[in-house]
């Protein structure tokens, strides 16, 4: 271990992260993985320096990449799955059948609304965007709303269900960081995540109105679904894989395996239904993805798509973020930054600010979800209670700005996945991921307004010192 790290010097490796990265964003139109590693490089250096081990920070950025080894699973997964869908027709069947029953005034409304169903069935947006989501896209196309606003409608949707539902883990974790309970955490979240949703909707509807007028040309639907039924073999039966899919989620089939499951069904499916040579699929088709050859421009754009190696590009992402971030927390400047910025909390508006700050910080800087909400919860969790505002308050702001932000950074875990799940550009879908957008604010203003900011009863304050004096003893004997 080295020694405390000035202050002065991790501004220094923050500043060199977001010149780097905006360099490289804005002006080289580069790969923002090698203006990570860069990052990573000169904040080793500057750990070193301090007296850090490099044995130390390796075993950090092991560390930090295993912690994220499952998302680096799933997305190779749901590559292939994409790839052998759209072989099986059962992404052409969702897309037909959506275009039939699905009108442009009303598509990004009620793609939020299914996409938050789905979502708190499921518990995961990944799921949700892997299956319903890549249908919504292609209606969306078909009927000429643009994709980067489906994406932020489909996003909205499956964010509000991951942050809401019990089987989330996400929704377990922030309670258990807090000190509050999983189901008190759920209530308490309602008042943030309900209005937000519910203003979310009303933008939908506003920008929906824009495509759905009397003049809106359907041609290209009424192409669209003609290619797709000459090119496929369109079935209801095919809606059962999804479903199947959804249904192991909810009965808490492991992801990876659940998600592998729907792999399979996508090979038997394009066999089945679509006359696919099962070696083709199940090896050609799953690892390079689907190359559409209808003829049809629109439909070949839309469809050519997913397979193992189409993952490659997120997956070095999410490992050159992941390798900052092991070096970041391993060094302790994350930590050192959240006790400086905890110096500034003079009030519950002010400790709120910060909370909220830190645990957006902590997506851009370490690129993990999960490291959000534990880094915050773990740093914050004395400063709330000291203030005798109940611990639901503290998970309910770490869900607020930890689990929805996280999808709106591109090299983040989340934004990587949905960008390359959905075929969209982070930032091009951000501006209207307006649910992640709005509920930060929404908390930030029950901050200073002190609405819904539940305190502790003299009993509940006196309880919780005595169980902080219990686990400081614990915690002093486990180092002797």
């Amino acid at each position: 271990m080295g020694k405390r790290i000035p202050m002065w010097q991790i501004l220094l490796v923050m500043l060199v992260l977001i010149l780097t990265l905006v360099w490289t964003i804005l002006f080289t139109f580069g790969y923002v993985h090698i203006a990570l590693l860069i990052s990573a490089v000169f904040a080793a250096i500057i750990a070193i320096a301090n007296g850090f081990k490099w044995a130390y920070l390796e075993k950090g950025i092991v560390t930090n990449i295993g912690r994220s080894m499952q998302a680096i699973l799933i997305l190779f997964t749901v590559g292939m799955l994409i790839g052998t869908w759209i072989a099986a027709g059962i992404v052409p069947t969702m897309i037909y059948y959506g275009l039939m029953i699905m009108s442009p005034g009303i598509f990004l409304v009620a793609t939020c609304i299914i996409c938050c169903i789905v979502s708190l069935a499921t518990g995961s947006s990944w799921t949700t965007a892997g299956t319903v989501g890549i249908a919504f896209i292609g209606i969306g196309a078909g009927l000429g709303v643009p994709v980067e606003m489906a994406a932020g409608a489909i996003i909205s949707g499956a964010y509000f269900g991951d942050k809401m539902s019990p089987l989330s883990d996400t929704t377990n974790l922030a309670p258990a960081m807090a000190g509050s309970t999983l189901f008190e955490h759920i209530r308490h979240m309602a008042l943030t995540t309900g209005p937000s949703l519910v203003i979310a909707l009303i933008l939908f509807g506003i920008i929906g109105m824009g495509h759905g007028g009397e003049n809106t040309d359907l041609s290209q639907v009424d192409a669209l679904m003609t290619t797709m039924s000459e090119n496929f073999n369109i079935s209801p039966i095919l809606i059962i894989p999804p479903l199947l899919v959804i249904a192991m989620v909810v009965f808490k089939v492991p992801a990876i395996p659940g998600l592998f499951g729907g792999v399979l069904l996508g090979v038997i499916c394009a066999v089945v239904f679509q006359g696919a040579d099962i070696g083709e699929v199940a090896t050609i088709t799953a690892y390079d993805g689907f190359t559409s050859e209808t003829g049809n421009e629109f439909v070949d754009n839309l469809l050519s798509r997913g397979g193992f190696k189409s993952m490659f590009y997120a997956v070095g992402l999410v490992i050159c973020a992941l390798s900052i971030g092991g070096i970041l927390d391993s060094s302790n400047m994350l930590k050192i930054l959240c006790e400086h910025l905890l110096k500034f909390a003079k009030g519950t508006g002010s400790l709120v600010l910060i909370t909220i700050v830190t645990c957006i910080a902590v997506n851009v800087a370490a690129s993990d979800q999960y490291l959000s909400i534990v880094l915050p919860g773990r740093m914050y969790k004395e400063a709330f209670e000291d203030r005798r505002l109940k611990n639901k308050n503290l998970s309910r702001i770490l869900e607020d700005a930890g689990t929805l932000t996280s999808p709106l950074v591109p090299w983040n875990t989340c934004g990587t996945y949905q960008a390359t799940t959905l075929g969209v550009a982070t930032m091009a879908y951000l501006p209207y991921c307006f649910l992640n957008i709005i509920n930060p604010f929404v908390s930030l203003f029950y901050g200073f307004t002190g609405i819904t900011m539940e305190k502790m009863t003299d009993e509940e304050y006196e309880t919780c010192m005595r169980q902080r004096a219990l686990d400081a003893e614990l915690a002093a004997k486990a180092v002797e």
